[in-house]
C-alpha cells in the first residue's frame, strides 16, 4: 500500500490492521489497513465488488473478519461489539424509510425506539438541520430521491453516534439529490461527526473527503489526501483551451434556477 503521510496527534476514531475476509473460495479482503482520523470524512473508493460494503459490515459488527483487527471509537470490534454498535450509525445504499408515515413520524418512532427524551423536538431539530422543516408533515411516499436519502441519514444520527457508516449514498440518485446529500455530509464533519463513506464516484470522493483510500483487489493500493494523491502523477502539459460547461452544468443551472430553495 502506498500511504501518504500527515501528522496525526489525536486517536483515530477508527483503526483497521490486516483485515482479511474470505467467503468460501473467494478472498475479497486480503489484508486491509487504514485510520480515520476523529471528525473527518474519510471516502473509501473503489469499483464494484472491490469489498468496501465488506469492510462497512465488519466494522459494524455485521460481519466477522477472518484476520485482522479493527478498533471503532476505541472499542475493538470483534471483543466489543455491544460498546462499537453503541458508537455508530449505519446508512446502507437505498434509503430505509417508511413511506406510509411522514417525515416527522420516522424520526419521532425511531427516537422512541431508542428510548430517548423528547422525540418531537429531536425530530424537529433534524428536519431543521436536514432543510426537511417544510417537508416534515408530507407522507415519505411524495419525497424526492434526495430528500428520502437525507432523511435517511437524519434517522442515523438519532442518538447522537459519534460514527457513520454511509454505504454508496448517492446511488442511483440525479445529480441534483447528490449534491443535497453532499451538503449534509459535510455538515456532519463540520459538527465533529466521523464519516466512513463509501464510493465508486470518483468526483464524490473529491468533493468530500478529507483522506481518500482507493480498494483494488482486496487491498488498500493508496491513501491519502485528494491533492496529495494527484502529486503521485507526473505533471501535466498546461494547454489553454476554452472551457465548455457539461451536461451537470446544465441541468444544474436550470433546475437549480427554477427550484432556487424549495423543497425538492
Amino acid at each position: 500500500m502506498l500511504t501518504v503521510m500527515s501528522i496525526e496527534t489525536a486517536r483515530p476514531a477508527i483503526h483497521v490492521r490486516g483485515l482479511e475476509k474470505s467467503f468460501k473460495h473467494l478472498s475479497v479482503l486480503r489484508g486491509v489497513d487504514f485510520d480515520v482520523a476523529p471528525g473527518s470524512i474519510f471516502a473509501l473508493l473503489g469499483s464494484n465488488g472491490a469489498g468496501k460494503t465488506t469492510v462497512v459490515r465488519i466494522l459494524a459488527t455485521l460481519l466477522r473478519a477472518d484476520a485482522g483487527t479493527a478498533v471503532v471509537n476505541g472499542f475493538e470490534v470483534g471483543k466489543q461489539a455491544a460498546e462499537v454498535r453503541e458508537s455508530i450509525s449505519l446508512t446502507g445504499q437505498f434509503a430505509a424509510v417508511d413511506e406510509i408515515l411522514t417525515g416527522r413520524e420516522n424520526l419521532v418512532l425511531v427516537a422512541r425506539l431508542r428510548h430517548l427524551k423528547g422525540p418531537g423536538a429531536i425530530a424537529d431539530d433534524l428536519l431543521r438541520r436536514f432543510s426537511l422543516a417544510e417537508a416534515g408533515a408530507r407522507r415519505v411516499a411524495s419525497y424526492s430521491g434526495g430528500m428520502r436519502r437525507r432523511l435517511d441519514i437524519a434517522m442515523s444520527l438519532i442518538g447522537n453516534p459519534p460514527v457513520i457508516f454511509l454505504d454508496e449514498p448517492t446511488t442511483g440518485l440525479d445529480p441534483e439529490a447528490r449534491i443535497e446529500v453532499w451538503r449534509a455530509v459535510k455538515d456532519l464533519a463540520a459538527r465533529g461527526t466521523t464519516v466512513l463513506l463509501t464510493t465508486q464516484y470518483l468526483d464524490e470522493a473529491e468533493q468530500l473527503a478529507d483522506r481518500v483510500a482507493i480498494l483494488h483487489e482486496g487491498r488498500i493500493v493508496v491513501d491519502g489526501t485528494v491533492p496529495d494523491l494527484k502529486r503521485l502523477l507526473p505533471p501535466t502539459e498546461v494547454q489553454y483551451v476554452e472551457k465548455q460547461p457539461t451536461l451537470e452544468d446544465v441541468f444544474l443551472a436550470l433546475v437549480g434556477a427554477a427550484a432556487n430553495g424549495g423543497q425538492r
